[in-house]
């Protein structure tokens, strides 16, 4: 069954990682997809290969989130290609692992600028749109296990993801006369380029893993699932929720 047949998907960050995941998940279940990416134009041009194997449309289109102007001309070309946008997932972010006292003024300001206030102006962007259809639809925003728990190489990042989910618990209320559904996916540790270097330390990973109940870290692929879901009519009554997908972890108080 494809559970998003006839559906318009645009993605944020979709180059690598979990944004191509969700971006191929959605074409699997019968979504045309439109991408967005900062840099990695190969990377890019394999998740439209991903989503195009699929037999649906996909079109990738270049820019920074932290602009505003971004999110307003990506959600024009994704209406421009494919009609109508009908689910915005809102991935893009960084996260560059810094310690708290010495943490650079620019680090923790782009670190904002790209993963909450580019996540608001997608978000904003696309709601504005689905308003104008008058349809409903749905906006998934990828916040984070570390919206709830916190990392003393984070302090710039925790912030940001949990600024995502109550962005969606308020865009919800703001929303739900439209028809339109917030929620928030948290991922756990996921095997992805923003803690690629991180992970590189065998004795740090082991840990993580001996951490998950399931057994090990979680991959990008595991977030497609939830997030097909969450976009789908199947979940026609949930909105303002939060979706832990991290094998356990947050549960292992032991």
């Amino acid at each position: 069954m494809k559970l998003l047949e006839g559906k318009t998907v645009v993605v944020t960050g979709a180059s690598t990682g979990i944004g191509r995941a969700i971006a191929i998940g959605a074409a699997e279940h019968g979504a045309d997809v439109a991408i967005n990416y900062a840099r990695d134009s190969a990377g890019a041009e394999q998740c439209i290969a991903g989503i195009e194997v699929h037999g649906r449309r996909a079109i990738a289109i270049r820019g920074d989130v932290a602009d505003p102007a971004t999110a307003t001309d990506f959600i024009a070309r994704a209406v421009e290609a494919f009609g109508k946008v009908d689910v915005m997932v809102s991935n893009a972010g960084i996260c560059p692992f810094h310690s708290f006292l010495d943490m650079p003024v620019e680090t923790f300001e782009r670190t904002m600028r790209v993963n909450l206030h580019g996540g608001f102006y997608m978000c904003q962007a696309a709601a504005r749109q689905m308003v104008k259809q008058g349809h409903g639809g749905s906006i998934i925003a990828v916040s984070s296990i570390s919206a709830l728990v916190g990392g003393e190489y984070q302090t710039h990042y925790t912030p940001t993801k949990a600024g995502l989910h109550s962005l969606m618990q308020s865009a919800a209320i703001a929303l739900g006369r439209h028809g339109i559904r917030c929620n928030s996916l948290l991922p756990g540790t996921i095997l992805t380029e923003i803690n690629k270097d991180d992970l590189a330390d065998e004795a740090k990973r082991k840990y993580m893993e001996g951490r998950v109940p399931l057994g090990r870290l979680g991959v990008p692929e595991d977030m497609a699932g939830p997030a097909v879901f969450l976009a789908s009519d199947m979940a026609r009554y949930v909105t303002g929720a939060a979706l832990l997908v991290d094998g356990g972890a947050f549960v292992n108080l032991q």
